[in-house]
């Protein structure tokens, strides 16, 4: 009996992995998984597994601690849990996961052994989550290992790159695609859709080639290659080629996790299974491979380089974004060294007096809160976690990679990338992109119906069922972060063809979405239809919760103000942050850190000369390169 408890070996084990060729039909093989993937269609038995946040039990922190792990909710397709599984198979009882997780602690002495002592344990236990001083201890080390020893001997592995480009031999390096990660998560359309913070790809993988090695090979963004390792000639995989600056010299970046045929609706046939040229020895690399063109062209779909800029465009946006080590107009930077030795090194002065405008403004937009954000370029890694933390809590759809390579992408936020330097070793810088919330915004100006309008309060709202989809906001809109919803994008798959619908009223959205479908949807968020722009609300859903429970806390007397305080409301984008690159509150408080980070000296605005008076305000980036050189590495310049 073969019996596999998650994964997918079917799919991502080394080619010579004997599970990579299906489990042999004579045995019983059983699957316990979370999905019916590859794996799952080769075993006779499959196991549907309950989710972790469904499920009891137990497991220990890095240094030891034990602790429990409870269920949020009760599995919603009656699943169960490896141990529960392994308890059935070895005829234990009780089977009960819960119970397990109790035996486990009497058999391991985790606990006082009288009933009485166990029970007020297990119960203090659950309550904290762990288990008080029952971390292992400390180990001491016979000999300690001295930096400056592997230093020393650093040069017996150094690494020789190649310093010239030719074609023939390349080495092939994989690595988890960043969305979809080994292919576990490739039936999730939130993380298809998601633009891969470097190449800006959506639905896709691609051959990461240097700009010399596809000059070399005659290739272009598209072109697809035939890979093939030397040792194996059987072993190939055809692919479309990615030119990404940087990368080094007679290497291709495979991404794996693509390529599957068993992972669902959305997930199916998307991309290139690059697994079988990965090696069991070498799971990581593989040393030498060819690659040669087929004269055949993929079409990606990105979100920032839709089309390729001419020369005059190029020179536009070195404007905007800067040179190598020198600030633009849009992204600011510096070294730390030019920043501590000039603190006004990214003052600016704007074209014309700021009291110059179109029209007064009826308000000071800051009553009884002002609120605003700032994004610390410094911080922020390009990673995209904000970008779906966003998608869920605003209910914002998945278009398909057809409506992606249209430009009609509808994330609310999007992470810009810009290259600067050479193609052999660039400097890059993400930027995030949304809604600034402009006090005098253009947007507002050109609606016919005050759609898009101004609160009290600074937010730039929109008013959905005013709407009427003329788009003046979006061509009036310098940052370009308005969508317009073409299509019900939540009422079909996106891997079908978008139909227009001509019920009027749209009635689909009740009848065609299943109940397990709609608890997706964040029930304090519209679910938009086609017909409407959409765009950044700093979650103004977050903001209403938090000033409702501050009034009534005040008029019981629980607080001694109604207004809304320091860290009561987060933002969807600015909880998901792991560096904390996005702050927010309300200006109106001094002591705020959104308020201390406008007054900060590296802050600054985006697009300053059009005098938009935005909300949300960047801080520059700092640079610190390297200018000593590593150990076995020629000279560097700072």
């Amino acid at each position: 009996t073969l019996l596999i408890l998650g994964g997918n070996p079917v799919f991502d084990a080394p080619a010579e992995s004997p599970l990579a060729l299906a489990p042999e039909k004579s045995l019983t093989s059983i699957h316990l998984s979370l999905y019916f993937n590859e794996t799952s269609a080769q075993c006779r038995w499959h196991v549907p597994m309950a989710h972790w946040l469904e499920s009891w039990g137990d497991g220990r922190a890095w240094d030891g601690t034990y602790s429990v792990r409870q269920p949020l909710i009760l599995p919603l397709f009656d699943g169960k849990s490896d141990a529960e599984l392994l308890a059935i198979l070895l005829r234990h009882s009780p089977m009960d996961a819960r119970e397990l997780v109790r035996e486990t602690c009497r058999q391991e002495h985790l606990l006082p052994a009288s009933e009485e002592q166990f029970e007020q344990a297990w119960e203090t236990l659950l309550h904290n989550g762990s288990l008080e001083n029952s971390a292992f201890g400390a180990v001491k080390m016979p000999q300690q290992l001295k930096l400056e020893s592997l230093l020393d001997r650093s040069g017996d592995s150094h690494i020789e790159l190649a310093t010239e480009s030719h074609s023939g031999h390349f080495e092939l390096a994989f690595r988890p695609d960043s969305s979809v990660y080994d292919g576990r998560f490739a039936n999730n359309g939130w993380l298809q859709e998601l633009p891969d913070p470097m190449t800006k790809l959506t639905w896709d993988n691609a051959a990461w080639m240097s700009p010399a090695d596809a000059a070399s090979l005659e290739l272009n963004n598209g072109d697809i290659v035939h890979l093939t390792l030397e040792q194996d000639e059987s072993i190939h995989c055809a692919i479309p080629v990615y030119i990404m600056p940087g990368q080094a010299l007679n290497t291709i970046g495979l991404s794996f996790g693509y390529g599957r045929w068993v992972a669902g609706e959305i997930g199916n046939q998307i991309g290139t299974n690059v697994y079988p040229l990965r090696r069991q020895n070498v799971p990581g690399a593989v040393a030498r491979g060819r690659v040669s063109r087929t004269g055949r062209f993929h079409p990606f779909a990105m979100t920032q380089d839709h089309h390729l800029i001419d020369s005059v465009g190029a020179w536009g946006r070195e404007e905007r974004v800067g040179k190598l080590h020198q600030s633009g107009s849009i992204v600011r930077e510096a070294t730390w060294e030019s920043f501590a030795a000039n603190q006004d090194i990214f003052k600016t002065v704007a074209h014309g007096p700021k009291e110059l405008q179109l029209f007064d403004a009826p308000s000071s937009y800051s009553q009884p809160h002002a609120w605003g954000m700032s994004i610390d370029l410094t911080k922020c890694v390009g990673c995209s976690a904000c970008v779906i933390a966003c998608q869920a809590e605003n209910n914002i759809p998945i278009v398909g990679k057809d409506q992606v390579a249209r430009n009609r992408e509808m994330h609310w936020i999007r992470i810009d990338r810009y290259f600067k330097g050479s193609d052999e070793e660039p400097e890059f810088v993400h930027m995030p992109m949304t809604c600034h919330h402009c006090e005098t915004a253009p947007c507002e100006q050109v609606c016919p119906v005050a759609a898009t309008v101004h609160d009290s309060e600074g937010l730039n709202a929109m008013v959905y069922n005013r709407c009427i989809g003329t788009r003046y906001c979006s061509n009036n809109c310098p940052a370009k972060v308005r969508h317009f919803n073409f299509f019900d994008y939540h009422a079909t798959s996106p891997s079908e063809v978008r139909k227009p619908w001509l019920a009027i009223p749209d009635l689909q959205q009740r009848s065609d979405i299943d109940p397990l479908r709609q608890m997706q949807f964040n029930p304090e968020v519209t679910v938009r239809m086609r017909g409407v722009m959409e765009k950044c609300t700093f979650c103004t859903q977050r903001i209403q919760a938090a000033k409702i429970a501050a009034r009534v806390a005040h008029a019981q007397g629980r607080r001694d103000t109604p207004l809304v305080l320091e860290g009561e409301v987060i933002p969807a984008c600015a909880a998901a942050c792991p560096a904390e690159a996005i702050r927010f509150g309300d200006l109106n408080d001094r002591s705020s850190r959104v308020a201390r980070a406008k007054t900060d000296a590296r802050s600054y605005v985006f697009l300053e000369e059009l005098q938009l008076r935005p909300r949300t305000t960047y801080l520059a980036k700092l640079r610190n390169p390297v200018s000593e050189p590593l150990p076995g590495a020629g000279p560097k310049e700072s």
